[in-house]
């Protein structure tokens, strides 16, 4: 773990390394905190859990249909005049149903809708600077895990962030603040020089973009299941803490899951890894689906508890190594429109086990609801294994060596300062 905790603090030296992390992470929060603020905002007003949850899904579903968007618009005309324009409309579309309230319908839907749909792509677009900003592919893989591992912490301190406010001010104020530091942090993102001077690298013209790849196609086919495993455990852990009667216990399985993911997502970046990594995610993937198989056995709530952490452990390596793969297999010029894809495809696959997962739990009980989440796991494995050879070569290098060897060659020829990627538009 210090080892681990050594390794990221070192990357964190980095010029602008810091810098753009935190930014990121703060940028993401209204996207973070976007579905809990809507539901506490829509019951303040005195609207039912239907509509909240109605709200909720229309900002869901706009945002998987925005993200890749986004992310093609960013590599074709870079990041700052993409990201912050974005953020501010989507906070604009928050501050619309904040200040507006739920009455009537129509204007509460398109506000969720705008703020779903122009949520910026900064996921996508930190992962694509991580290449020019720390140049060697080790160093860039271990930017990954703690990429994946400040996920962990941004997705549990967020929602914290929001009751806080709520408790202080409102669930209007609430939605408002996090909505003004989701711009502030794009801002500092885009204010930086590696987000400026970055470009994405020219790209052949396609329809399909990102999705051309065979072996992307593979990878978002197996994250959708991912995705489908991890939103059945957060409708079945509410049914566990219904049965146990208490509201706290849900609290308590998802604290635990998360903390499980930062255990697993700092001991993962804690190494370097050998072999292909097409490989490597899907011994993971099929770790994190045997470690979801016994929440079926629903113990008592402290074993329990213990159970939900051991869930988690697998996730964040997961997820790090799958930006890995995103990275090998997007074609040219395609980067932050297939990082966008893993996102979108992870959060479609989210709300279908959500969907999937109610009316298991209340046909069949409790633990099957938690069986979904280890069908999931087994789903997603079984699409790597079935696509094995397709994922085994990659197309091309990975986009990152194609960053390091250019910025390389550049500096070299004293074009560029070193660490600033030099990839201009097609």
């Amino acid at each position: 773990m210090a080892a681990a905790a050594g390794g990221y603090a070192d990357l964190l030296k980095a010029p602008h390394a810091a810098r753009l992390l935190a930014g990121t992470l703060v940028g993401r929060l209204p996207n973070a905190t976007g579905p809990i603020a809507v539901v506490l905002f829509t019951r303040a007003e005195g609207g039912s859990y239907s509509l909240a949850g109605a709200l909720v899904a229309a900002y869901g579903v706009a945002n998987a249909v925005g993200q890749p968007l986004l992310g093609r618009a960013v590599d074709l005309y870079g990041q700052p005049r993409v990201q912050l324009p974005s953020a501010v409309v989507s906070a604009l579309g928050m501050a619309l149903l904040a200040l507006c309230g739920i009455e009537p319908l129509f204007l509460a839907y398109a506000a969720v809708v705008v703020a779903g749909l122009f949520t910026p792509p900064l996921e996508g677009g930190l992962r694509a600077l991580w290449p020019s900003v720390l140049g060697r592919e080790d160093r860039v893989h271990r930017a990954y895990a703690m990429d994946a591992v400040a996920q962990e912490v941004m997705f549990t301190v967020g929602p914290l962030l929001v009751t806080l406010l709520v408790a202080l001010w409102s669930p209007a104020a609430a939605m408002l603040v996090i909505n003004v530091l989701g711009v502030l942090g794009a801002l500092s993102v885009v204010l930086s020089r590696p987000s400026r001077d970055w470009r994405s690298a020219p790209r052949e013209a396609h329809w399909l973009g990102a999705l051309r790849s065979p072996g992307l196609l593979a990878l978002l086919g197996a994250f959708f299941f991912v995705g489908l495993a991890l939103g059945s455990i957060t409708v079945s852990g509410v049914a566990y803490a219904d049965d146990h009667g208490r509201e706290a216990v849900y609290g308590w399985l998802m604290a635990a899951l998360g903390l499980g993911a930062l255990f697993g997502g700092v001991l993962y970046g804690a190494r370097r890894w050998a072999g292909a990594p097409e490989r490597r995610l899907a011994v993971l993937v099929g770790l994190l689906a045997l470690c979801y198989l016994p929440l079926t056995l629903t113990p008592g709530v402290a074993a329990m508890t213990a159970l939900a952490a051991l869930s988690g452990v697998f996730l964040a390596p997961v997820l790090a190594c799958a930006f890995i793969v995103v990275d090998r297999h997007a074609p040219r010029g395609t980067v932050t429109e297939a990082f966008s894809w893993l996102v979108t495809t992870f959060g479609v696959g989210a709300a279908a086990g959500t969907a999937v997962a109610g009316p298991v739990v209340e046909l069949r009980g409790t633990t099957a609801g938690f069986a979904v989440a280890g069908a999931g796991g087994i789903a997603a494995l079984l699409v790597l294994l079935a696509t094995h050879r397709v994922l085994a070569v990659p197309p091309r290098p990975a986009q990152h060596a194609e960053d390091v060897e250019r910025v390389s060659e550049n500096d070299r020829n004293g074009a560029v300062e070193p660490g600033f990627s030099t990839r201009r538009q097609a």
